[in-house]
C-alpha cells in the first residue's frame, strides 16, 4: 500500500455524489452502470483506491468504537446542518450552493411529491453524517459506496480490483462467501464500510421509524440496492425494507439540480419538523 494517492484526492467531498449521480444517470442502460474510466475521473479513481485499501474489519470496528460513544458534543439538527455548512467547495467558484441548500433540495423534492413528514425529514438528514469531514476524517472514511467487510468482496462493487491492496484480502477467513457472518443473518449483524451513512443512522435512530433507518443506513449501499449483491447475507425483512431504500434513491441521486431553496423562508417549516421528532439537542 505504499503507492497510494494523497489522503483527500477529491476536489471536494460532494464530488463523489456527483460521480454517483452520473454513474446512474436516468435513462442510462444498466449494462453501462459499471463502465468506469479512471482517466475520465482521476480523483474519483484515486479516492476508490484509498477507500478499498483502508476499509478493513479492524478499521470499521475502531471507528464504531470511536464515534458511537457520541463524544462530539450536543447539537440540534439545525445546528449540525449549520456546522456542515463550513464545508465549502473552494475548487468551483461558480458553485455557491451551501450544504444546507443541498439538504433542502433533497427534502423539498420529497415534500413536493407528497410523502409523509418523516420521509421529508429523512431527506434532510441523510447527508448530515458528512460532519465526519469536520472531525478530520479523510474523504474515503466519510463517503463512497458502502460494502460489507469481513467477507468476500462482490464484483458488483465499483472499482472492485482495488481491493487487492486491502490487507483483509489476504485473510482467508474474510474472503469466503459468508466470511465472519452466518447465511441470511440480516444486515444489522453485518459490518459495512464506515462512513456518513452509519454515523447519522446511529445519531438519530431512536426517533425515527424503521423505514427511515434503512434509508439512512443503506443509501450508499449501491452493490445491494442497485445490483442485488449480498442477498446471501440479507434477511427476508431486509429485502422487504430495501423497497424503501430504492424509493429514496432517486431523491438522493437527482435532486441536486432542483431549484435553489430559500433557506430563510423554509427554516420555520424545518424547525417545526425537527421539533416534532427530536429533542432540542442530540448527542453527536
Amino acid at each position: 500500500m505504499n503507492n497510494l494517492p494523497p489522503s483527500n484526492p477529491l476536489r471536494h467531498v460532494d464530488e463523489w455524489d456527483d460521480y454517483v449521480a452520473s454513474r446512474y444517470q436516468e435513462g442510462k442502460a444498466a449494462s453501462d452502470f459499471r463502465k468506469y474510466d479512471p482517466q475520465a475521473h482521476p480523483g474519483v479513481a484515486e479516492f476508490y483506491q484509498l477507500n478499498h485499501a483502508h476499509q478493513t474489519v479492524a478499521f470499521v470496528q475502531g471507528k464504531k468504537q470511536q464515534y458511537l460513544a457520541f463524544e462530539k458534543g450536543k447539537k440540534s439538527i439545525w445546528g449540525a446542518a449549520e456546522f456542515l455548512n463550513v464545508l465549502v467547495d473552494d475548487s468551483d467558484p461558480d458553485t455557491d450552493v451551501s450544504q444546507i441548500e443541498h439538504l433542502m433540495q433533497t427534502s423539498e423534492a420529497i415534500r413536493k411529491d407528497g410523502h409523509p413528514r418523516w420521509f421529508v425529514l429523512t431527506g434532510f438528514l441523510h447527508d448530515l453524517g458528512k460532519v465526519l469531514c469536520l472531525y478530520n476524517e479523510p474523504q474515503w472514511a466519510v463517503v463512497g459506496d458502502t460494502f460489507p467487510v469481513g467477507c468476500a468482496y462482490s464484483d458488483q462493487i465499483v472499482y472492485h480490483e482495488y481491493f487487492a491492496m486491502n490487507p483483509d484480502s489476504k485473510v482467508p477467513d474474510y474472503q469466503t462467501l459468508y466470511g465472519i457472518y452466518e447465511p441470511n443473518c440480516g444486515l444489522d449483524k453485518v459490518h459495512l464500510s464506515w462512513g456518513h451513512d452509519e454515523y447519522i443512522y446511529h445519531v438519530v435512530k431512536n426517533y425515527l421509524p424503521e423505514e427511515a433507518h434503512y434509508m439512512l443506513r443503506y443509501h450508499s449501499f449501491y452493490p445491494a440496492h442497485r445490483h442485488g449483491a449480498y442477498q446471501h447475507l440479507m434477511s427476508k425483512h431486509d429485502e422487504k425494507m430495501f423497497e424503501w431504500v430504492r424509493k429514496f434513491n432517486p431523491y438522493d441521486l437527482y435532486s441536486k439540480g432542483a431549484a435553489r431553496p430559500n433557506v430563510l423562508e423554509l427554516k420555520p417549516y424545518y424547525e417545526d419538523l425537527f421539533a416534532e421528532f427530536f429533542p432540542a439537542q442530540l448527542a453527536w
